[in-house]
């Protein structure tokens, strides 16, 4: 399975470039799936829904369907997170999945970084990460991109994961 991350602090402009290569991948005929980390508590159901009243019952999966979508929320109850191994083996088959966080993980990343928020660049310091999006110009062992120069992020993962468009 072709895996690539985007990682990042907060408010560095993560999301904005998964947004992007999602579209220019598929845009270019790859078919793509996210997966995304999040540090705090979320819920994607609505108090008083059919489904958030099956999972305050109790209910350690539950699966909702419609004609045009699923989602399947699973319970941890207090148990460790997955990893992003035992999560990736839920995906179903795609030519592309695009992570975002996990940058700890051993999966190649490219880092989003902005001056103003002032944090250390990570690249630095991770071998894992090939490649810097950033709004600055950085002298960096590895690749810089500009943050919004989505063409050239998207060369890049492509020519990494040996893609044949």
């Amino acid at each position: 399975m072709n895996v690539f991350g985007i990682i990042g602090w907060k408010n560095s402009g993560k999301t904005g470039l998964v947004e992007r290569l999602v579209s220019e991948l598929t845009r270019r005929g790859f078919s793509v799936s996210t997966l995304k980390h999040a540090h705090h508590s979320f819920d994607v159901d609505h108090h008083g829904k059919d489904s958030h009243r099956h999972r305050v019952a109790g209910a350690s999966q539950v699966l909702i369907s419609s004609a045009e979508r699923s989602a399947l929320m699973t319970e941890f109850g207090g148990s460790k997170e997955p990893s992003l191994q035992t999560l990736l083996s839920k995906m179903e088959p795609v030519d592309v999945i695009l992570i975002e966080g996990w940058k700890c993980d051993t999966h190649p990343k490219i880092e989003t970084w902005r001056r103003e928020n002032g944090n250390p660049v990570i690249a630095a310091n991770d071998n894992t990460i090939l490649a810097v999006a950033s709004d600055l110009k950085l002298e960096l062992d590895c690749p810089v991109f500009d943050l919004n120069d989505t063409n050239a992020v998207t060369n890049f993962v492509i020519d990494h994961l040996e893609l044949l468009e």
